[in-house]
């Protein structure tokens, strides 16, 4: 081919590719380049805006076309990153003002908010918002009843899903970015645009608040804060609260924001579970009194405006309120331990499948840990003889002690198995897994499970041993959800007698006629804490065979004090749970979900045996 030949077609090529460029940037999402924005410029704004048909519930003169629409336009003129959800409809809009290059639209309906985002929420926030006793929390003619929140169906699952909707474009993470802010769509109402657009001030974001900044204001509350009673917004805070944290900006570093997320869902998922309910700005000061040394601030005038922050930005005099003493000092020496001081002793109990059996140990080679740090032993339930003497050589091959259970005694068999044998070994701690218990790696970094939780925890196996100490627990589960449960869901409902059931539950003491009761008793948590980015919480939290560690005190107070002749799990369920109440068991479970249930091969029915 000759060169001007190749030079035409180079031509006729560049021109084709112009042409789709020009088409799919008016109907797609993704962008099409990335971003040529100066390398300092390492964040991104996230925002949203649907019409919420606002003139219609509260008639207060904000009209969508010409206060929200107006006010989202001048905000589109910002030259920083931004990641935009909207519905459809309001695709174009954006896609007229921006270029692809700093520019990701999310669309996303109101029903897909309603269905996927936030469908764990949707129902109980319903449920308060109809709920005369909420409603007449600031009295007869209180402002409350023709609030927001009140009249419009979509505004607190809106406004409450800001912080699933920052983190989930961290999660995108189109432009690489280190930083994540949220900012309101229509911020400009009281912020100059000129702050944004020729300041820049969001450029000086990162280096002034470091990982982490909510915006407060002082707010002195008698009754409630945002509809929050604020009896109980204090109890969570474990503080009186003096201050509420502003939802029109928040932000920080994707890491710190993988942690906020995990902290925000369970307290709102705690919340609303108890029929309480502000804003996201109720939630956020919580978060702020709890972890002031996680959560920075900085402290607006008395009139909650964010000028005085984009200011103070321009003006190099951005000042963070201080970390509390009780704060600087939470980080206990306890914390100091040697690890490697401690015997751990880990346990998977298998049955009639080695190749059951290999998958989990499979999946423990992706986190070696597990199989590296502890005495491992394995408990063989098996029948087979076959699978007997393969399992041994799987035992021998990553360094088991074999123990033949000479039978199949079952699951809580081999449950109870495991706690006398830990009894007896000395050992300090130890770990319970099923052969279909797998451990998910760093592969499922960044997925989470259905309750919106991370899959996989980095250095786990230390930090489990870390919290169990910290916080004296008997036992600390793994995961937060399970096949069949959740650990918000106290299933020593169905399982104590009926009279332990009317002494706690006398309002709602009866059990379904079949299958589960959807209006179960939620579990009663203490306090959410966090320790090397790994958040938890403590409570009465439900026994069940689904991994976990356990102290060696745990091990004689569930197991030891009374041994069951025929022991079910249901029967320690209840049993744990009625300790519980009389002060005599300590547990939490991790806000995570690093365990998975995983079967690959399945025995008989019949073979299925509790005990």
């Amino acid at each position: 081919m000759e060169l001007n030949e190749l030079e035409s077609l180079v031509s006729q090529l560049k021109s084709v590719l112009n042409q789709a460029e020009s088409v799919l940037g008016k109907t797609s999402n993704q962008p099409l380049s990335k971003p040529n924005d100066n390398e300092k410029r390492n964040y991104t704004i996230v925002t949203g805006l649907w019409n919420l048909k606002r003139e219609e519930g509260l008639n207060d003169g904000r009209n969508f076309d010409e206060h929200y629409l107006k006010m989202f336009d001048e905000f589109l003129q910002m030259p920083m990153n931004l990641f935009i959800y909207v519905p459809q409809e309001l695709e174009q809009y954006v896609w007229d003002r921006r270029d692809k290059e700093n520019t990701y639209v999310k669309v996303l309906e109101l029903d897909d908010l309603k269905n996927n985002l936030y469908s764990p929420f949707w129902e109980k926030t319903q449920n308060i918002r109809n709920n005369s006793e909420w409603l007449e929390i600031t009295g007869e003619g209180g402002w409350l009843k023709t609030s927001p929140q009140a009249k419009l169906e979509w505004y607190n699952p809106v406004v409450m899903s800001k912080m699933f909707m920052l983190h989930d474009a961290s999660v995108f993470n189109i432009f690489e970015s280190e930083y994540f802010y949220w900012l309101d769509a229509g911020i400009v109402n009281t912020v100059p645009s000129t702050h944004f657009k020729e300041n820049l001030s969001l450029d000086k974001v990162a280096e002034a608040t470091g990982d982490w900044i909510f915006l407060s204001w002082p707010y002195e509350a008698q009754d409630e804060i945002h509809g929050f009673k604020f009896d109980k917004m204090n109890e969570y805070a474990g503080t009186k609260v003096e201050y509420v944290c502003r939802g029109g900006f928040f932000g920080g570093h994707k890491h710190q924001l993988r942690k906020a997320n995990e902290v925000y869902y369970s307290l709102l998922e705690r919340s609303l579970s108890e029929g309480l309910m502000g804003t996201e700005e109720s939630i956020f000061a919580i978060m702020a009194n709890l972890y002031p040394e996680q959560y920075r601030r900085y402290m607006l005038d008395d009139n909650g405006l964010i000028v005085k922050f984009t200011q103070a930005l321009i003006d190099n005099t951005t000042e963070l309120e201080p970390i509390p003493d009780f704060a600087k000092n939470r980080k206990k020496d306890i914390l100091d331990f040697k690890l490697d001081t401690l015997k751990t002793n880990l346990y998977i109990l298998t049955f009639n499948f080695p190749e059951q059996l290999q998958h989990t140990i499979d999946s423990m080679q992706k986190v070696p840990e597990w199989l590296e740090k502890p005495h491992l032993v394995l408990l063989d339930n098996s029948t087979d003889d076959q699978a007997k003497i393969k399992n041994q050589e799987i035992a021998a091959k990553y360094n088991f002690e074999y123990i033949s259970l000479e039978g199949n005694k079952g699951i809580c068999g081999g449950r109870q198995a495991a706690a006398e044998h830990f009894d007896k070994s000395g050992a300090d701690y130890y770990f319970f897994f099923e052969d279909d218990m797998t451990s998910n790696s760093s592969e499922e970094e960044g997925k989470f499970c259905r309750n919106g939780l991370r899959k996989y925890i980095p250095n786990l196996y230390e930090i489990l041993h870390k919290i169990i100490i910290k916080e004296d627990l008997d036992y600390l589960k793994m995961s937060f959800t399970e096949v069949y449960w959740d650990n918000d869901i106290q299933t020593s409902w169905y399982n104590v007698p009926q009279e332990v059931r009317t002494q706690y539950w006398p309002d709602y003491d009866r059990l379904p006629v079949n299958g589960s009761d959807p209006n179960a008793p939620r579990t009663k948590f203490n306090e959410i804490r966090n320790l090397d980015g790994v958040a938890y919480i403590d409570g009465e939290v439900t026994y069940t065979n689904w991994p976990m560690i356990m102290s060696k005190k745990g091990n004689q107070k569930v197991f030891l004090d009374i041994k069951w002749e025929h022991p079910y799990e249901q029967t320690w369920m209840s049993y744990v749970f009625q300790e519980q109440k009389k002060g005599n068991i300590k547990a939490g479970v991790l806000l995570a979900s690093p365990i998975w249930h995983e079967r690959i091969k399945y025995y008989q029915p019949e073979e299925r045996r509790e005990n």
